[in-house]
C-alpha cells in the first residue's frame, strides 16, 4: 500500500517534500499534482519504475514520456534548444505546456521518440512540483495520470487513492486538479506546431 501525503498547495511542508524525494531516489513511483492535472512519475534512469508506469497507464513501448524540469537551464541539459526556441519557452514558462525538442545525449534512447529522437519537456507552474524538483535536482520522467479506461486525467486525490494505492509508492495530495492535459507544441520545424491543444493558451503563437 502506498504512502499518502497531503501537501499544502501554497506552503508545502518541507519534511513531506524531502520524504517524497527520498521515495523517488529509492526507486519509487509517485503521483503528484501539476498545473494542468495529476501526473505519475519516477526518476529518469529507473527502467523498472518506467515499466510500472506503462503498466498502470496501459501504454505501449512507443509512448513518449515527458521530462518535467525545474528551469530553463535544466531543459538545455536534456534537450537541444536554439536561441529562438529558448526565448519562446522562457516567455511562457512556467506553465501548462509540453515542448517537443531534439533529445540530448543525456536522455536514454528508450524514452526518446524512436524515429525522431525527440523528447517532451516542460516546466510546470505548480508550487508542490517546483519544491520537489528543487529538492531532487534532476527532472522527473512523467506521464499524465490517465487510466486505460478513461479519456481524461484523474482530478480527485481521494479517487486516485482508491484506484491506485496498491500500485504506486506515494500519492501526493495537492487538492483537486484540472482535467485538461498540457498543450503540446512541436518545436522541431521552422515554426511551432500545436500537436495537442490543452490547458495552455496558444494565442501568443500568432506572433511567432
Amino acid at each position: 500500500m502506498s504512502q499518502y501525503f497531503q501537501i499544502h498547495p501554497e506552503n508545502p511542508q518541507i519534511r513531506l517534500i524531502e520524504q517524497t524525494v527520498d521515495t523517488l531516489e529509492r526507486g519509487g513511483v509517485i503521483i503528484y499534482p501539476t498545473d494542468s492535472s495529476y501526473a505519475i512519475g519516477c526518476l529518469l534512469d529507473n527502467k523498472k519504475a518506467a515499466e510500472r508506469i506503462r503498466n498502470i497507464r496501459g501504454l505501449g513501448k512507443a509512448h513518449n514520456f515527458t521530462l518535467v524540469c525545474r528551469d530553463l537551464s535544466e531543459i538545455s541539459q536534456y534537450a537541444i534548444v536554439d536561441n529562438i526556441n529558448y526565448r519562446l519557452i522562457k516567455s511562457v514558462t512556467p506553465g501548462p505546456y509540453t515542448f517537443v525538442l531534439k533529445a540530448s545525449r543525456e536522455v536514454p534512447k528508450r524514452i526518446q521518440n524512436p524515429k525522431r529522437k525527440t523528447i517532451g519537456i516542460r516546466i510546470p507552474d505548480n508550487i508542490i512540483t517546483q519544491y520537489i524538483l528543487d529538492e531532487l535536482r534532476q527532472p522527473l520522467m512523467s506521464s499524465t495520470l490517465i487510466l486505460p479506461e478513461d479519456g481524461l486525467p484523474m482530478t480527485d486525490p481521494y479517487q486516485i487513492r482508491l484506484a491506485l494505492e496498491q500500485h504506486v509508492d506515494l500519492i501526493v495530495d495537492g487538492g483537486y486538479s484540472g482535467h485538461n492535459p498540457t498543450t503540446v507544441i512541436d518545436l522541431m520545424a521552422d515554426h511551432p506546431i500545436v500537436l495537442r491543444e490543452g490547458q495552455g493558451n496558444i494565442s501568443w503563437l500568432k506572433s511567432h
